[in-house]
């Protein structure tokens, strides 16, 4: 079955146009991955994505996600209540055009809804501009949270591209 798909690709272009959300939920942390961990990006791949029709690596061999997570270009980030998991991001930091793309954000689905996800945004965006880049973009679509589009124009982040895809 082929279903239709929107697209939008946004961008932020500076730190000052960020707009941090009110909400800082103190039981919460963010922590640095680091020694990288496969299995953490692909255990929320895996949970987060099956919401979403997240496909791509779900065929990925345990060598295949050694060799992503190992690249020094992607780091990962994860969201805890104490030492619970509740959600993620990816960065891929391009360098050489001084740019990062938000390559993946989510939250586990008994976290949603309770405004964490522009928590984990806004934390995205400052760790991506910390390594003195330019611009920060992420692609969304219609079949991610319903909210995701608006958490990231509701953080200063602009639509720069749009297209329909058929899956």
């Amino acid at each position: 079955m082929s279903i239709k798909v929107e697209r939008n690709y946004l961008e932020i272009n500076s730190l000052k146009d960020l707009k941090s959300p009110k909400f800082f939920p103190e039981e919460y942390h963010i922590d640095f991955n680091e020694p990288a961990d496969f299995q953490i990006n692909k255990f929320f791949y895996k949970q987060i994505g099956k919401q979403h029709r997240w496909t791509d690596r779900l065929t990925w061999t345990d060598k295949q996600w050694i060799q992503y997570i190992s690249d020094q270009k992607v780091k990962t980030y994860i969201l805890k209540k104490k030492k619970d998991l509740v959600g993620y991001f990816e960065l891929i930091f391009h360098r050489d055009r001084k740019e990062t793309e938000i390559a993946y954000l989510g939250l586990l689905k008994e976290y949603q809804n309770k405004k964490l996800g522009s928590y984990l945004l806004s934390s995205a965006i400052e760790n991506s501009f910390s390594e003195n880049i330019n611009r920060v973009w992420v692609h969304t679509c219609s079949l991610d949270h319903k909210n995701a589009l608006n958490n990231y124009i509701s953080r200063g982040m602009k639509i720069f591209k749009k297209e329909s895809v058929v899956i």
